[in-house]
């Protein structure tokens, strides 16, 4: 197995995303190495510096980058030879299993349209977020940011796919699924919610337990939250907003210490033909390590196969 990481992608790259490949090579799973996408000579330099062993750790020679602020469209079609086309280009080809990267989120996304593209009958990929549990573990909330508009059959793909991630990543074996909503009756909410509630409750296949509150994202109420990308990546970045707070009162708790970003490192693009992680554009080393080792249990389970065969099935 391999898993290709964009070496130039993030705000303090390449040195995070270095000394965070340097971290994750030395917990990767016997047989599955890393494939660092970008400046060749840089990387070597960056390794040595480091001092990090690259006896699973392979360079692909990208001439290009694209940059944080640059147009998403236009840089990835312009750039061809940049890290995020070829780390693409690999993923496509079956070279690697997974590609992930902390750079440019809008090229990311364009990336994953463009050259794998969606998989047969998914109407929109998502961005999968993730929430952690009281109870332990954590939710998944999908969309947070690909999809600011949706309908409501968009909306309950995104219970589906979710479901399957819950499922075949984090290991719950019947995913409780609810809509993110303004109260738990049946006929509150937008006419967006109020569709799509509908569409959940006379589908057959999914746990849906109705509607949930802004309160109920922590408790174990439901382990899939659907909500469209505006809403969900309000509620990402929030929860986000809660581990700063924390850090700025020094209390150390370990519940909220999981609201930290580099727990997860990153967040799945769903519903394409293959394993895409994208980070935050902030990443630390820490960040980056848990961004690889997410698209390494991404890559075991074949999740994006998985969401294939459930649409066929």
């Amino acid at each position: 197995m391999k898993i290709a990481l964009d070496a130039m992608g993030g705000d303090f790259a390449p040195d995070s995303v270095i000394q965070g490949a340097g971290l994750a090579s030395s917990e990767l799973p016997e047989g599955c190495s890393l494939v660092l996408i970008g400046q060749q000579k840089l990387i070597q330099q960056k390794l040595e510096k480091f001092q990090i062993k690259v006896d699973n750790i392979q360079i692909i020679h990208a001439d290009n980058v694209i940059q944080m602020g640059e147009h998403p469209t236009k840089a990835f079609s312009t750039k061809p030879n940049a890290s995020i086309p070829i780390g693409y280009g690999l993923l496509k080809s079956g070279q690697v299993q997974a590609f992930c990267g902390a750079g440019n989120t809008g090229a990311m996304h364009v990336g994953a349209m463009f050259t794998i593209k969606a998989i047969e009958g998914i109407i929109r990929p998502g961005i999968a977020g993730f929430v952690p549990k009281e109870a332990g573990g954590f939710g998944v909330i999908m969309d947070v940011g690909a999809n600011a508009d949706c309908k409501p059959d968009v909306l309950y793909q995104f219970g589906q796919i979710g479901a399957l991630y819950s499922k075949h990543v984090f290991g719950i074996n019947t995913p409780k699924v609810g809509l993110m909503n303004l109260g738990e009756e049946e006929q509150k909410g937008t006419l967006l919610t109020q569709a799509a509630h509908q569409l959940f409750k006379i589908g057959n296949k999914l746990k849906f337990i109705g509607n949930i509150e802004g309160r109920d994202l922590f408790n174990d109420k439901a382990d899939v939250i659907v909500c469209d990308g505006f809403t969900g990546n309000v509620i990402l970045k929030m929860a986000e907003s809660f581990f700063d707070m924390i850090q700025a009162r020094k209390i150390n708790d370990p519940y909220f210490n999981r609201f930290n970003y580099e727990e997860i490192g990153g967040s799945p693009i769903l519903g394409i033909n293959g394993n895409v992680v994208i980070g935050h554009g902030v990443s630390s080393a820490q960040a980056i390590k848990n961004m690889v080792l997410l698209s390494v249990k991404m890559a075991e389970s074949n999740i994006h196969l998985k969401i294939k065969e459930e649409l066929k099935a």
